[in-house]
């Protein structure tokens, strides 16, 4: 049976564009299915009309096109396309999505797209995909391809780019591999490059004791799509051994992810284990990218694309301060554990972070934050990378999700 691609866009400004897009589809034998997000009358006839669009947040059609405000149509449309896109896939209309625009464009389509399930494929061609794409990624798994020009007319460059992307969806519409089947309760586990020798045990001794265990990478996107999967119910457990995101999140880095990392687990009742890995440092893009500000401070070149900064004593207070807030409101059985010899790779001795005064701060003030009447505080006399850690985590975890299901 074939396959058939939702195309999502403004057709009234980039109709010819979209209906080039579309007779490539259907020329390789996917059907389409066309919904029009602009204003004004698309230039060819959609299969899902503007006026179902804006319909489906409640809003007349008329009563945009006579403000002619484009900040309050945008709004409306993306609002709409987020209730609309997500139905049209539940009724199985679609099998994936595809969009072409600018920023606005962009935003639209992307707002629709984050709705979907994750493998659901998504193709977003946009003039933004060569800047900070994280307000159109999010925790999707939207792909994203640069335009190179903008998105307007069909010329010698941007028919190649056109082509290209719709055959990335036509591959991934038409080649699927087998789904890996697993009953293994999930186990979301946090790491950072740093505290990889960590996770890989960790990882090792929950495979042995039956659990299926999902890496996220810590880098802001990492954190979101974890707590994403949690709040869809997914995780059984949390080992939440490398909370670095914080580190960014409140001074200014580049691997922020959000105010609301550690919520997911705490809110919801899934047990968790979670630890201070790499919360030694805040991660900036190359050294000329440091803030003038901190460009005195202890800074280390991870790689020609990332500078590490030091956290101080101060910043690691508030660190402690900020993650007991978050895991007090735990309502499931939740521990913090504490690696007293060093909370990353290059905090050890003779390592450029090596700081038993700044860990001393981070330790104080979660020792000191931390609800103790309901939240477990376990302190290891060992490094975060030593094996002995990694194992009681492991142990810990186990426990606490062995508590949650005898409830």
């Amino acid at each position: 049976m074939a396959k058939t691609v939702a195309i999502l866009g403004t057709f009234d400004t980039k109709g010819d564009e979209f209906l080039y897009v579309k007779q490539l589809f259907e020329q390789l034998g996917i059907n389409t299915l066309t919904i029009h997000c602009g204003i004004f009358d698309a230039t060819f006839a959609p299969d899902v009309p503007n006026d179902e669009v804006s319909a489906a947040v409640d809003i007349d059609l008329s009563t945009l096109v006579e403000k002619r405000d484009r900040a309050l149509a945008t709004a409306t449309m993306t609002e709409g396309v987020k209730k609309l896109v997500p139905a049209l896939y539940a009724n199985g209309r679609f099998d994936g999505i595809f969009s072409m625009g600018g920023s606005g464009g962009t935003s639209i389509a992307t707002a629709a797209m984050q709705q979907l399930p994750i493998g659901v494929p998504k193709v977003m061609v946009s003039t933004m995909a060569s800047g900070d794409t994280t307000p159109y990624v999010g925790a999707s798994d939207i792909n994203m391809f640069p335009s190179i020009v903008d998105v307007s007319g069909i010329n010698s460059f941007s028919n190649t780019i056109y082509a290209n992307a719709v055959h990335a969806m036509v591959g991934m519409l038409s080649y699927e591999t087998p789904k890996i089947a697993s009953t293994k309760p999930l186990v979301a586990c946090t790491m950072f490059g740093v505290t990889t020798p960590c996770v890989t045990k960790a990882e090792r001794l929950l495979d042995e004791r039956g659990y299926e265990t999902l890496v996220f990478h810590a880098t802001g996107t990492g954190g979101r799509c974890m707590e994403s999967l949690i709040r869809g119910g997914f995780i059984k457990g949390v080992l939440d051994l490398t909370t670095t995101e914080w580190c960014d999140e409140l001074f200014g880095g580049v691997l922020a992810a959000g105010p609301e990392r550690n919520d997911a687990a705490a809110l919801m009742g899934v047990p968790a284990v979670v630890s201070v890995g790499a919360m030694d440092m805040v991660n900036f893009g190359p050294w000329d990218t440091v803030p003038e500000q901190h460009r005195g401070r202890n800074l280390y070149r991870h790689n020609p694309t990332v500078t590490l900064m030091r956290t101080t004593t101060e910043e690691n207070r508030a660190l402690g301060e900020k993650l007991a807030e978050k895991v007090n409101q735990s309502i499931g059985p939740c521990a913090v554990m504490l690696p007293l010899r060093g909370v990353s790779m290059i905090d050890a001795p003779g390592q450029p972070f090596y700081g038993p005064d700044e860990d001393a701060a981070l330790f104080d003030a979660l020792r000191e934050g931390l609800d103790r009447s309901r939240m477990e505080l376990v302190e290891e006399d060992c490094h975060i990378n030593d094996d002995e850690f990694a194992a009681a985590a492991v142990e810990k975890l186990v426990e606490l999700m062995g508590r949650a299901e005898a409830r």
